[in-house]
């Protein structure tokens, strides 16, 4: 590949639902407890989405809210690329949903699949497309709806998952700035670790399989637990190889918002503190693929990016797949 052109995010965006439900709401709901939550998860409350509001409602709204940081038009868009695994529909992606909502005419659209890894999946992808010249603004949106799609009966699970949306406009930027290095990875041998083995071809609709709750989600969680400790740092070291820098040149660490546990084992294997590693997962819980960049969204309204800062983003998910790459940032201050 011949790279003309170096690619950054310009302008960041989020939104999340109103409806909070609390570690003591699900008290009522099921057989748990606020300390067992907080304990093995670090979560406190999550957002829900209301029936009427699919994945699209808030996708819309972060796009929106990241074209108008960085001073972009729909307009101006040559891609969208929505990652989600809650699709507002089968056909047509979301992505081509959202695209007809923000009226950007000109923009190709279509959803990633990678589950927690896919908001890095999509920035990578976006990236290629402007470093190459084939397109100057691209469009990258992490959306969920997860609530949609949890059995609200099994602990294992439902205490986990939010609802939410963040979204960053890539571009142009100056010469060694922007994408410096990535590194995307999966596992398919890990696959039955986390899925929702009804409504594809494999197990369509029917009677059955909604009585099975294979609707909904299902996890393994030890097996989880145990890949995403050792995929979280293992994929950003690779990394920060191939930008040749070290764990010392990263001002700030965007992880997707899994398990403060996680998180942590995550700051031992990387020998970064925890002061370098953004979370709001207590706020929010695990809105896989819309998790990095609400954390990366918010963490700049906050001030904790500024121009020049070496910000590393990694995910790793349900596939099982992983990603990171690493950024200097040029986007909005």
């Amino acid at each position: 590949m011949t790279k003309i052109n170096s690619a950054g995010i310009l302008g960041t965006g989020y939104c999340l639902p109103e409806k909070r439900l609390t570690n003591f709401d699900l008290e009522k709901m099921v057989e748990t407890s606020n300390d067992w939550i907080l304990e093995r998860t670090g979560i406190s409350e999550r957002r829900i989405a209301e029936k009427n509001q699919p994945t699209s409602y808030f996708a819309y709204r972060a796009a929106k809210m990241a074209l108008e940081n960085a001073k972009v038009k729909p307009e101006e868009l040559d891609l969208i690329i929505v990652a989600t695994i809650t699709t507002d529909r089968i056909i047509p992606s979301t992505a081509c949903t959202v695209q007809n909502m923000l009226g950007a005419k000109k923009a190709g659209a279509f959803d990633l699949t990678a589950a927690c890894s896919g908001f890095v999946y999509g920035s990578v992808v976006a990236s290629q497309f402007i470093e190459t010249g084939a397109y100057d603004k691209v469009l990258v949106i992490g959306a969920e709806t997860l609530s949609k799609f949890v059995n609200w009966k099994d602990r294992n699970t439902c205490v986990l998952f939010g609802d939410g949306a963040g979204a960053a406009v890539y571009g142009r930027v100056p010469e060694g700035c922007g994408m410096l290095g990535f590194d995307l990875g999966a596992d398919g041998a890990g696959g039955d670790h986390l899925d929702i083995p009804g409504g594809g071809s494999l197990n369509p609709a029917s009677h059955e399989t909604v009585d099975e709750h294979l609707h909904t989600l299902h996890m393994d969680g030890k097996e989880v637990f145990r890949f995403s400790v050792k995929a979280m740092g293992e994929t950003v070291l690779k990394s920060l190889q191939r930008a040749n820098l070290t764990v010392d040149d990263i001002n700030l660490l965007v992880p997707h918002q899994a398990n403060i546990r996680i998180l942590k084992s995550g700051s031992k294997r990387l020998a970064l503190s925890m002061d370098k590693i953004y979370a709001n997962l207590d706020k929010y819980g695990n809105t896989s693929a819309a998790s990095i960049p609400i954390a990366l969204a918010e963490a700049v309204e906050k001030g904790r990016i500024k121009k020049g800062d070496i910000i590393a983003l990694s995910g790793f998910g349900a596939g099982l797949t992983w990603a990171s790459c690493i950024l200097k940032w040029t986007g909005e201050e």
